[in-house]
């Protein structure tokens, strides 16, 4: 599941952009991009990340903002985490790709805290969301309770103001335009009927 809703993600990247990838599903993109066609960046201050290492790939000094081990490309840029964010801040990253807990029926997404648990901080979800010019959530479409994540309001804690502008999960895909969730594409074999029983905020299919 987790693969297919990566590799449907990644065909929303255009060439050329400057993509960051946030943390769990995100991450598995990097193996969906090729080389010199889309340059992955990480908040920890790489641009140029690659693939998941494979055997014998493993470099312990290279990581990415979630601590995963990762790859880097050839031609691959290191700097401070101060230059990276101001990179996002000044808008030269085009897109990030982000998991959520929660995305509500405009858009807006909450994917960094949940009541009861200790959390450390939204960490780079504010300024991601804030900086770069589109933002992709990838995300499962219910919890493991088979409870819809995509909702009429937000019962968590919300990342940001701004609203996603396109939403990827196993089922579908949807784009956020005027204020609302609009239905871009059904995964095959999944019928309209299925998709509205497992969501819990209204869109529009046109």
């Amino acid at each position: 599941m987790k693969e297919l809703i990566a590799r449907r993600a990644a065909r929303l990247l255009q060439p050329g952009w400057v993509v960051n990838l946030g943390i769990g599903i995100p991450t598995l993109v990097a193996k969906y991009v090729d080389e010199g066609v889309v340059f992955l960046h990480s908040e920890n201050g790489v641009l140029g990340v690659g693939p998941p290492p494979g055997p014998g790939e493993l470099d312990v000094n290279l990581i990415d903002a979630g601590k995963r081990p990762i790859t880097v490309r050839p031609g691959a840029a290191y700097f401070d985490s101060a230059q990276s964010f101001a990179m996002i801040r000044g808008g030269h990253v085009n897109a990030a790709v982000l998991g959520a807990l929660q995305v509500d029926g405009q858009g807006i997404i909450a994917n960094w805290a949940i009541p009861g648990e200790l959390v450390l901080g939204v960490g780079g979800a504010m300024d991601l969301l804030s900086g770069v010019r589109t933002v992709i959530v990838v995300m499962s479409h219910t919890t493991r309770e088979g409870e819809p994540k995509i909702v009429s309001q937000l019962t968590l804690p919300k990342s940001s103001l701004r609203p996603a502008d396109y939403l990827v999960t196993e089922l579908a895909t949807f784009r956020v335009r005027d204020g609302g969730l609009v239905l871009d594409e059904l995964v095959e074999g999944v019928s309209i009927d299925e998709l509205k029983a497992r969501t819990a905020a209204p869109f529009s299919t046109a």
